[in-house]
């Protein structure tokens, strides 16, 4: 079966389990996921219930899709993603992505818990993310030449929206939220960079650094589809102290402790427009 093929069987089952429609959805990264409980009116799929969705296998990601409504606009969140590091192709990491587009979604959102490579960056920072690196890792767009599924060479030239970055830095300010802004870089794990690497990374340009999101990105420009990035810092990569060892748990209890801020710019945005 086709792809386009796949992403029609999984939008029409969505939208007749759906109680209306969204424009606007979020995807929540590690220890994230506390935001679905801000939502009203809700209804939630698991994964494994939607066409081709792959099944999820990290601990710190729910796997459901939910709707609902959230400072009374109605919205789609993904409680949870898929990541290359799980062994999944990028065709089925960024296929929710696709399915989102078809359901007529215009605007996403999209967190992530990542390490900072700039030290004036700290643990529990908010970095709005203005421009991202990709050098490692397959393209999801490789090997697409089906046209309905949008622009084979997307330009990405403007690939983080400027109004939303702009709404976000006031709702930011007028919060007392310390925003950052700066340049995610995509590995694609699992194993967490050497401090080599991470000299690397920073001399390329990177302020912060993670396993995800830039393919879903490059696909929802793919798809037209309006993008914002929040990234929520859980480890210094490179402080005065020297190297550091980080273990999941302290990256998931950072982005735990981080998530109220998250969830404050999120809800701003949402109600703003």
């Amino acid at each position: 079966m086709e792809l386009y093929d796949k992403i029609l069987e999984a939008s029409e089952y969505l939208k007749n389990k759906l109680p209306s429609h969204a424009t606007k959805a979020i995807i929540l990264g590690t220890g994230l996921g506390s935001l679905a409980d801000e939502l009203t009116e809700s209804t939630s799929i698991i994964y494994s219930d939607i066409p081709y969705f792959v099944k999820n296998t990290v601990d710190s990601h729910d796997g459901k899709l939910i709707f609902g409504k959230l400072n009374n606009c109605p919205v789609i969140l993904l409680q949870g993603r898929f990541h290359y590091y799980e062994g999944y192709s990028m065709e089925e990491v960024t296929f929710p992505v696709r399915v989102l587009g078809q359901l007529g979604i215009k605007e996403l959102i999209i967190t992530n818990a990542s390490g900072s490579l700039d030290p004036e960056i700290k643990t529990g920072d908010v970095v709005l993310v203005s421009d991202h690196i990709s050098l490692f890792g397959i393209n999801p767009l490789r090997g697409i030449t089906d046209q309905r599924l949008g622009e084979r060479f997307p330009d990405m030239t403007h690939t983080y929206d400027r109004t939303i970055i702009q709404e976000l830095e006031k709702i930011g300010e007028s919060s007392d939220i310390n925003l950052r802004k700066g340049v995610y870089v995509y590995v694609e794990g699992p194993s967490l960079e050497t401090p080599a690497e991470h000299k690397l990374l920073r001399l390329a340009g990177a302020d912060v650094v993670g396993m995800s999101t830039v393919p879903e990105v490059i696909v929802a420009r793919q798809c037209e589809i309006k993008v914002c990035v929040l990234s929520c810092v859980t480890n210094e990569c490179l402080s005065d102290e020297g190297p550091k060892e980080t273990s999941l748990e302290e990256v998931i209890a950072a982005a735990n402790k981080a998530a109220p801020k998250l969830q404050q710019l999120i809800s701003g945005l949402i109600g703003a427009s």
